[in-house]
């Protein structure tokens, strides 16, 4: 009987197949115990997850405050609009 999900593509696998839809991979060839699960890009040993964690969730810290270049551009505006409101 073969697994549910391939070994070494990590297909489905439907009930009585006798090879895998996607790579052909079969009890001769791959889903024996002995198979190699490189290609499914699991973690290897050593795999820090509190660092994965950190990595692929935490949001970048964003800016406190206006940006000086728009702080620059705002005050221009507002002294361009004084002076045209003046004349």
């Amino acid at each position: 009987m073969p697994p549910d999900v391939c070994p070494q593509c990590g297909a489905m696998i439907p009930e009585r197949a006798r090879a895998c839809p996607d790579c052909g991979s079969d009890e001769n060839t791959g889903w024996s115990d002995d198979a190699q699960a490189d290609r499914l890009g699991l973690p290897q040993e050593g795999f820090d997850y509190d660092r994965y964690v950190e990595e692929e969730f935490d949001e970048p810290r964003k800016r406190q405050g206006p940006h000086w270049l728009w702080v620059l551009v705002a005050a221009g505006l507002a002294a361009w609009m004084l002076l045209a409101w003046i004349r």
